[in-house]
């Protein structure tokens, strides 16, 4: 819920209007041809047929996402504020959570594996010329922004970025909670430079494999790029994800055990506005 802002990626902008949490719902499902373009944008210029074929696809896959899986992630959000109510907020049950979402998010890309497949392999020489030099555009900045820094201030803006998304839901932190979170951002060292080098390493198999895009085997390295993504982490980023996941668990424990009445009421507040978002939706309405 509170991981550091990614730019989406050609193939993650399918996910976009299906995955809105910690946002607002309303806005992903009601405005895609605001958002979607947008986003694409940053990588890829599809000519007419290309964006006028990618809409249709989105919106086919949003119906199915509202049919199919929005009532279980309604129940996950139900999980998670029980957990909170009843003081439940343990590393067990964070876990469990986590599980959870990352099923919820395996079967997304496997829904929009075979409609990326299609859009990727329609891509001419000069699309793909442009979004390598997007890719290594936003690289550099990201170095720029995220690893150039000294590791000391890497530490002290990190947790200013996670003071920032967690006020929304909390309110003023406590000295001990905002302790809590300068501790936690130490922790994590280095995290920003294995984060982007394996970033860089995706994007490389993935270009490697839109130069093979004839090939028979486009389609399961496409499959494999998007649906089992962990398997082409860099050694050094699948251990620091997992120490950051770990480190990021016991935040969150330590942050609700030391909440103020008032900060697990604003807690529960929110997650009762992101469910109704969902649970408002039309397209959910429909089915019920």
């Amino acid at each position: 819920m509170w991981t550091p802002p990614l730019r989406l990626t050609l193939v993650s902008a399918f996910l976009l209007v299906l995955l809105a949490a910690c946002t607002r719902a309303d806005l992903a499902y009601r405005n895609l041809d605001v958002i979607v373009p947008w986003t694409l944008g940053d990588y890829l210029d599809m000519n007419r047929d290309q964006k006028s074929w990618f809409n249709d696809r989105l919106k086919e896959h949003l119906r199915w996402h509202c049919a199919t899986q929005l009532p279980a992630n309604l129940a996950w959000l139900d999980k998670v504020q029980q957990m909170v109510a009843k003081d439940q907020v343990t590393d067990e049950q964070l876990q469990q959570r986590t599980a959870e979402a990352k099923l919820a998010i395996a079967e997304v890309a496997r829904e929009i594996t075979p409609s990326a497949v299609q859009l990727l392999r329609g891509l001419d020489d000069n699309q793909i010329r442009a979004m390598q030099e997007s890719f290594a555009d936003e690289l550099r900045k990201r170095r720029e922004e995220f690893v150039a820094p000294p590791l000391r201030q890497q530490i002290s803006d990190r947790a200013k970025r996670m003071q920032k998304r967690l006020l929304p839901w909390f309110g003023t932190l406590t000295d001990g909670q905002k302790q809590r979170i300068d501790t936690w951002s130490a922790e994590l060292g280095d995290q920003y430079k294995q984060w982007i080098d394996n970033r860089e390493h995706w994007q490389g198999l993935f270009l490697d494999a839109l130069h093979h895009r004839h090939d028979g085997d486009f389609p399961a390295r496409i499959a494999q790029l998007l649906q089992q993504r962990e398997s082409l982490w860099t050694p050094q980023y699948k251990a620091s994800f997992m120490q950051t996941e770990q480190a990021t668990r016991q935040l969150l424990i330590g942050l609700i055990a030391e909440s103020t009445p008032d900060q697990r009421q604003q807690v529960q507040q929110k997650l009762v506005e992101l469910r109704q978002d969902f649970s408002q939706l039309k397209c959910l309405q429909a089915t019920q």
